[in-house]
């Protein structure tokens, strides 16, 4: 349809359609390589496989800079890891879910599932934080507010791995925007009642969070209690089986005590028998000889 536009304006207009053209056949390549690219981002094709010691690093480093991954994969290459920003956030992103599915489903084996003791380390250090900006501002009136105002940017990398796990692929291009629409608000004044419903959505959002941190607590410790009386039960069964093994022994010992006494009886009373006959040979030969 492109190739024909010039045909159909006439002969007095041939370079516009060869304009259009060539820039949607150049629209068309960046599509396409740029669904190439992040097929391999994602497939991880033509890319080495991520190895235990490289995962720990990332977990660590995006721990510390949140949702800034050209400065994760920055600071992989500076401990001699090659890896791109979208392959640094398609990693986090299989990892935050592997985490959330297993905790989620089965608290008991997902304590099996690879760096999660790493991963919960890193969501319990962020409940911490944020459970300790909602005491301040609650505890703080409006110089709380303000401390609590600070971290809302990064509450999406905050909240466990719900913010996490989504699609964080446009954050570069939201950045842009967010820092135009800042500066166009930097010179209106912020309404009370705009105020009051952010700090309201922040304060159920945290609400929630610490809410679910109590529930994986419960089911923690209940998993830690029904253990517990495992082992006592099989302690109890294993102590009762070695009493009745001891009980055993002692009869069985027993027995042969008393079989030895009864062979020994037999044994004297043979020989008595014995050095009766022989005793009543001696005396009739005595006499014979007489």
């Amino acid at each position: 349809m492109m190739v024909s536009l010039p045909l159909q304006l006439g002969g007095d207009m041939p370079g516009i359609g060869v304009g259009i053209g060539l820039q949607a056949q150049q629209r068309k390549g960046e599509e396409t390589s740029g669904k190439g690219m992040g097929g391999m981002a994602m497939g991880g094709v033509g890319n080495p496989q991520w190895g235990h010691q490289e995962t720990r690093d990332l977990i660590a480093i995006r721990a510390a800079l949140e949702r800034d991954s050209t400065a994760v994969a920055a600071r992989m290459r500076e401990r001699g890891y090659r890896r791109t920003p979208e392959q640094c956030k398609c990693k986090w992103k299989n990892l935050v879910n592997r985490y959330k599915g297993k905790e989620t489903s089965d608290p008991e084996h997902g304590r099996q599932c690879p760096f999660f003791d790493e991963l919960h380390a890193v969501f319990t250090e962020r409940a911490k934080n944020m459970q300790r900006h909602l005491l301040e501002s609650e505890s703080g009136g409006p110089q709380g507010k303000k401390k609590l105002k600070r971290p809302s940017g990064d509450r999406s990398s905050d909240d466990l791995s719900d913010d996490d796990a989504e699609d964080d692929d446009d954050s570069e291009e939201d950045h842009t925007s967010k820092g135009k629409k800042k500066r166009s608000d930097r010179g209106q004044p912020q309404r009370p009642g705009d105020k009051s419903k952010s700090t309201g959505n922040i304060h159920e959002l945290l609400l929630e969070f610490i809410q679910q941190q109590q529930r994986m607590e419960a089911q923690w410790q209940e998993m830690m209690e029904r253990r517990t009386q495992e082992r006592r039960l099989f302690e109890q069964e294993w102590r009762q089986s070695m009493e009745k093994l001891e009980r055993e022994r002692l009869m069985m010992e027993q027995s042969w005590r008393e079989r030895e006494e009864q062979r020994r009886m037999r044994e004297e009373a043979r020989a008595e028998k014995r050095e009766a006959l022989l005793t009543t040979l001696l005396n009739k030969l005595i006499h014979d000889g007489l």
